[in-house]
């Protein structure tokens, strides 16, 4: 079979290759293996460590501390704040991709799903960084935070922790925040930005859907009951706990139960 259709010869690219453009030629080149029914999944060579992932070499990437909060109300600070929603949708490319090469035997639906995750975050990546072009700015023109990559590194030796601290956890909290993100972007009457933020928000419920979804499944085949193990590895890995509020509909939608909701309105409380 042409190597240029074999899955992990896609997921080495776009992980480590650090051009942008590479990146996303290989996400969307993998998509389109897979419509046409191309794409061979399996590996045979072991998965390189998470700290070898490629980033580009701009942005440059500080501790999220150091990166200086911007008012909406300006300029500046409105290309501040989409530029940091790039990085968070690029960074996701990269954890989508990671997601599905690092971790081995799993059902094939498993790297499908993933690839599914890892086009949709590089549509929303690309969508962002078009409006910061717009804007007179480019993705990379301001200093951006790894701590998204720093917990994909940490839980890169289980997917079970990476499924309960990446998607469950990390990206399950912009279920939460981008109404708040939304609402204030009305406020200035950016209706463009507004559109992509409620696009980006929509799909986003999918992905953490599918992190429930897997999670529940390694978790049940591993004879692990999920709401006790979520939690046990949020203590385990996130310093200072949960924090709220929650964006409680979405977190039903993307497949939290009710149990684990009331839990995490009460250790949001408690916090």
């Amino acid at each position: 079979m042409d190597a240029r259709t074999r899955f992990q010869e896609f997921a080495i690219q776009c992980l480590f290759d650090a051009s942008i453009e590479s990146k996303l030629q290989a996400t969307f080149r993998a998509k389109s293996a897979l419509e046409e029914g191309t794409l061979e999944f399996g590996f045979d060579e072991p998965a390189r460590p998470a700290g070898e992932v490629s980033f580009p070499g701009q942005p440059v990437l500080v501790e999220p501390r150091q990166l200086a909060r911007r008012s909406l109300t300006t300029p500046a600070g409105l290309i501040a704040f989409l530029h940091a929603v790039a990085h968070i949708e690029f960074t996701a490319i990269l954890l989508a991709w990671d997601m599905a090469y690092r971790f081995r035997g799993l059902p094939d639906e498993f790297y499908c799903d993933w690839l599914g995750v890892a086009v949709e975050e590089a549509s929303h990546f690309s969508a962002v960084r078009e409006r910061l072009r717009s804007l007179g700015a480019d993705y990379g023109d301001l200093p951006a935070h790894r701590g998204l990559w720093e917990l994909a590194e940490q839980t890169s030796g289980d997917v079970l922790h990476r499924l309960a601290l990446v998607p469950r956890f990390m990206e399950a909290r912009g279920l939460d925040v981008t109404p708040g993100m939304i609402a204030r972007l009305s406020e200035v009457g950016d209706t463009q930005s507004v559109a992509l933020l409620e696009l980006i928000l929509r799909e986003e419920v999918g992905h953490v859907a599918i992190g429930t979804r897997w999670f529940n499944w390694v978790a049940e085949a591993r004879g692990m009951e999920p709401e006790a193990t979520y939690f046990g590895l949020i203590d385990r890995y996130i310093k200072g706990g949960v924090r709220g509020p929650f964006n409680i509909e979405a977190r039903r939608l993307a497949g939290f139960s009710e149990a684990e909701l009331e839990r995490l309105e009460a250790c949001g409380r408690a916090s």
